[in-house]
């Protein structure tokens, strides 16, 4: 007779929202410190994305404008647009030739430093004597030089070794800056690497060259991916290595043609924003063609 009142009492409780003997009491509707946290991160993230995206939509807007409309209202609704900015600009910064001059410099410039970088890292990382220690040293001191405290002595070291205002002069230049930063870069992932897939290497036969190329070079695309990243947007978008090395208008990048521009007494929108967005173009296709390679190589290492 009890059980069987019992069961009838249990199902009245639940209809009026008693909560049963093993029930978890509901928290929907109150702010707990985890859910406030989640939603201030949100917050913010949405905020930062606004404030990245802005100035770039002003940019695309401003460049799109007349130059009349821009006059009469920088920063109001635009009335009219225009693509004769993009051609403008276009004409007068040579893009053809100081895209391909830019991509020829960069690509060069990336290969140098992946390849002298790699194999420099991989002894220093594996030989434990007091040497390899004060050269990896000697490399992290080099990240901490500013290239404006270099320029006049590389000019003068160019100009005495006849590389001055030529392409293998700046691609020089650019490895022998971005070069200690590269050691950094693979002597720290290669000292994650186990040293026991070199050991069977050894075993099979591989010298210490064969067992770079054949195990660790393939381990290393984690790595070259970020430090390509960061390479190539610092040399795309450096203004300073070609400003002064390369007197030859044909032989400029886009982004100096891009900051002829610039006047020092007055600033025109329609013409300065033009150059500036064509000067980047050529390096974001790039990123998103490559976005899914660049994005696996950096995720590759994550888990071993």
């Amino acid at each position: 007779m009890t059980s069987q009142l019992s069961a009838p009492a249990r199902e009245t409780g639940r209809q009026a929202g008693t909560p049963g003997p093993g029930a978890v009491p509901r928290t929907t509707g109150r702010w707990t410190p985890r859910r406030l946290g989640s939603s201030l991160g949100t917050a913010l993230l949405c905020l930062g994305t606004v404030l990245f995206v802005l100035p770039f939509l002003f940019t695309v807007v401003t460049s799109l404008r007349t130059a009349a409309d821009v006059a009469r209202s920088p920063l109001g609704i635009p009335h009219s647009f225009t693509l004769k900015n993009f051609t403008a600009a276009f004409s007068q910064i040579h893009y053809g030739p100081s895209t391909l001059n830019t991509l020829l410099i960069t690509g060069l410039s990336c290969v140098c430093i992946t390849v002298l970088g790699s194999l420099a890292g991989y002894p220093l990382a594996r030989i434990t004597a007091g040497w390899s220690t004060a050269v990896y040293r000697l490399f992290i001191l080099g990240t901490s030089i500013p290239v404006f405290v270099v320029v006049a002595p590389l000019y003068l070291l160019m100009r005495d070794m006849n590389l001055l205002d030529t392409y293998a002069g700046v691609v020089f230049i650019y490895t022998a800056i971005n070069l200690p930063l590269a050691v950094f870069f693979y002597t720290s992932f290669i000292r994650s690497v186990p040293a026991d897939l070199e050991e069977a290497a050894a075993l099979d036969g591989c010298g210490a060259f064969r067992t770079f190329f054949v195990v660790i070079l393939p381990l290393l695309r984690p790595v070259t991916s970020t430090l390509l990243t960061f390479i190539a947007l610092q040399i795309w978008n450096d203004l300073l290595v070609p400003l002064v090395f390369l007197q030859d208008p044909g032989k400029r990048t886009v982004m100096v043609n891009a900051y002829s521009f610039i006047d020092p007494h007055t600033v025109q929108p329609t013409t300065l924003f033009p150059a500036a967005l064509l000067g980047v173009l050529p390096l974001l296709i790039i990123f998103v063609f490559f976005q899914r390679q660049v994005v696996a190589g950096m995720s590759a290492g994550a888990v071993k």
